[in-house]
């Protein structure tokens, strides 16, 4: 069994297609004899409300018309079968337990004489069988930051492949497009213009002519993950400006006051549906309304875009679902559900990935426990994303307030013992302080040449990555986490990118040997497979199914899942530590009374003594109890 394969990929397929989201391509060309969009009168009240509360009255109805043609124009490029589809799409079927997420570079893997996106079409068929969903990351052309600066929104990266490729990989899985949105390359033609003095560009971006137009007191205020300086000077047709630049010198932040600004970035998010994107990722969206004096991140303004954004794809493509990537304390991430109905379907569970590794290192689920058993979502159509790697590392602020302290240093001193750069921001008082770790998953729960054999240190990344695939929510990894590399500390030290040591570029020959090898730890890793196999195959998983936290012992996580039928029960027991334990569970506190339960991850039985299931877990096993009752239930279609 492969990382993430399922044999049972025609049916996800098949679920996929029923919902309008597979080949989801649109015509080139728009098609005018069919009857043109039809805006109900309550969105359009509803999004003439939207531009209003962003630009006042005059200016929302000066620019309505501009953005119902927009829509209309997309609409006229819909392909009939896809709109058909959509008809009978259930929302609150979107995500299901058959979806499993792959977060990758277009060219992290690379095949002699072949573009990367065609082998990443290859891996799809092979290695990755099981994963529905593939979240490519920016694969434009771009002048730094991995492809986050982005030079053309429009035109795939030739380094990396073509649209063609592009509509290749969407034949066979849904596609999640990076929406960056926020900001723009230097580079980039568009700022170019600007700094040409192009009068329709002169409003695109926020710029002053004196750095010290920004007071100190605004600059005290405003929140972001840099330590470098808000301002950037460039040198324009009119003399020297400074330009606002949140991430780094060279992207430079959208103006969104400026209504053309915010109408030319919907038309891009509409081409990304018709190229064929199922899922958006709203990178960086935590900033995209800059206001002096205020914060900067996440203003009502910010949502009010969203929402913006929710409108239009609710309104011409409901089998889009929109995400939300805000690297921040966790009751303001998920601010961005909205109301459940009005902004993100799934947002980035950021607290996850820290409250992982302090789980594992602590060999202590008590505060992964008591978090989680707090955990909802205000709407059976939102949902969160459970990735606990990604390819920026370990980000700290969704465990702010959830950590004390002391537990956010200890969790930064031993990955630095394992290897890992520490990367800051600048805090409001001017100071420095930690926001992401830098380390690979596997270097992060597995210290170089500790000893330990391989075996053991497989097991461990398992089960760290078994978190995801139990909790409420939909399922993500990282490639390079879910193929267990280590540390690339040499490509962070020759780049001076602190994130380049979780970026390294595989050779896919080498990788499908080493896939192959029995004696090589990516076979060992394919094991994962199988949890995501059976994963698929139990609605007890369904995002909508809720979840109970049981707390058997600290050294134990322990989930009882429930499909959202309420007729079938997983209970999921995961050791976070290194050694032997036992634990009893109460049948009256697990909430269903049976004798029986099997293992679906191994195959064993356990029976209860009179009213305890008393279980024993060797150092980080896995196990998904069922009870023996529901055991031969068919799976529902």
């Amino acid at each position: 069994m492969s990382p993430l394969k399922s044999s049972n990929q025609q049916e996800m397929q098949s679920r996929v297609a029923r919902h309008g989201n597979m080949e989801t391509v649109h015509n080139p060309e728009p098609d005018y004899h069919r009857p043109l969009l039809e805006i109900p009168p309550e969105v359009r009240s509803r999004i003439l409300g939207r531009l209003y509360y962003l630009y006042g009255e005059t200016t929302a109805r000066q620019w309505l018309p501009e953005l119902e043609r927009i829509l209309k124009v997309y609409y006229a490029h819909k392909p009939k079968r896809l709109i058909e589809r959509e008809k009978t799409l259930v929302p609150e079927e979107r995500f299901t337990e058959k979806d499993a997420i792959l977060i990758t570079y277009g060219d992290l893997v690379r095949k002699e004489g072949e573009s990367p996106l065609k082998t990443l079409v290859s891996l799809c068929d092979t290695m990755l069988a099981g994963v529905n969903t593939v979240h490519i990351l920016p694969f434009f052309p771009s002048s730094s930051d991995r492809g986050f600066s982005i030079i053309d929104f429009e035109v795939v990266d030739p380094n990396l492949g073509t649209w063609d490729d592009i509509e290749e990989l969407d034949t066979r899985v849904q596609l999640m497009f990076d929406a960056v949105f926020n900001h723009v390359s230097s580079k980039s033609r568009y700022f170019q213009e600007f700094l040409n003095g192009n009068p329709q560009f002169k409003n695109n971006f926020i710029s002053y002519r004196s750095r010290n137009e920004l007071t100190p007191e605004q600059r005290e205020r405003i929140r972001r993950p840099r330590t470098s300086d808000i301002l950037t000077e460039f040198q324009s047709i009119d003399g020297s400006v400074h330009v606002w630049t949140t991430f780094s010198p060279d992207q430079v932040d959208v103006n969104f006051k400026n209504p053309e600004a915010l109408l030319g970035i919907l038309q891009v998010l509409l081409m990304y549906i018709q190229r064929g994107a199922d899922l958006l990722r709203l990178d960086a969206v935590t900033y995209l309304w800059a206001e002096p004096g205020t914060s900067c991140a996440s203003l009502e303004e910010t949502h009010e875009i969203i929402k913006l954004f929710r409108d239009v794809v609710d309104l011409v493509a409901p089998g889009v679902a929109l995400i939300t990537e805000t690297n921040v304390p966790h009751e303001e991430n998920i601010s961005y559900f909205g109301d459940g109905h009005d902004e993100a379907h799934m947002v980035y569970n950021f607290a996850l990935p820290p409250l992982v590794l302090h789980t594992f290192y602590s060999e202590d689920s008590t505060a992964l426990s008591d978090w989680a058993a707090d955990l909802e979502t205000p709407s059976k159509t939102t949902h969160l994303f459970n990735f606990i790697d990604s390819h920026d590392g370990f980000g700290l602020m969704g465990a702010k307030d959830i950590l004390p302290k002391e537990a956010i240093e200890a969790l930064i001193t031993r990955a630095e013992e394992h290897g890992g750069m520490i990367s800051y921001k600048t805090d409001r008082e001017g100071t420095e302080s930690p926001y992401e770790i830098n380390i690979t998953l596997f270097s992060a729960l597995n210290k170089d040449d500790n000893g330990e054999p391989i075996d053991l240190q497989v097991k461990r990344l398992l089960a760290a990555r078994s978190i995801s695939l139990i909790l409420q929510g939909v399922p993500g990894a990282y490639l390079l986490g879910l193929i267990g590399k280590r540390n690339d500390v040499e490509a962070a030290l020759a780049t001076k990118s602190k994130r380049a040591i979780n970026r390294t570029v595989l050779d896919y020959e080498l990788l499908t040997r080493s896939y192959e090898d029995p004696e090589n730890k990516l076979y060992r890793i394919r094991e994962l497979g199988g949890l995501v196999f059976i994963r698929q195959n139990h609605r007890a998983f369904h995002p909508n199914g809720p979840q109970k936290v049981l707390k058997p012992s600290p050294e134990v996580f322990a989930l009882l899942r429930t499909s959202p039928e309420g007729d079938e029960h997983i209970l999921a027991l995961t050791n976070v530590a290194n050694r032997v334990i036992d634990i009893e569970l109460p049948l009256d506190q697990i909430g269903v009374r049976e004798a029986g339960w099997y293992d679906l991850v191994r195959g064993g039985k356990w029976s209860a003594e009179g009213d305890k299931l008393a279980v024993r877990l060797e150092p980080y096993d896995v196990l998904w109890l069922k009870p023996e009752s529901e055991r031969y239930k068919d799976p529902p279609s």
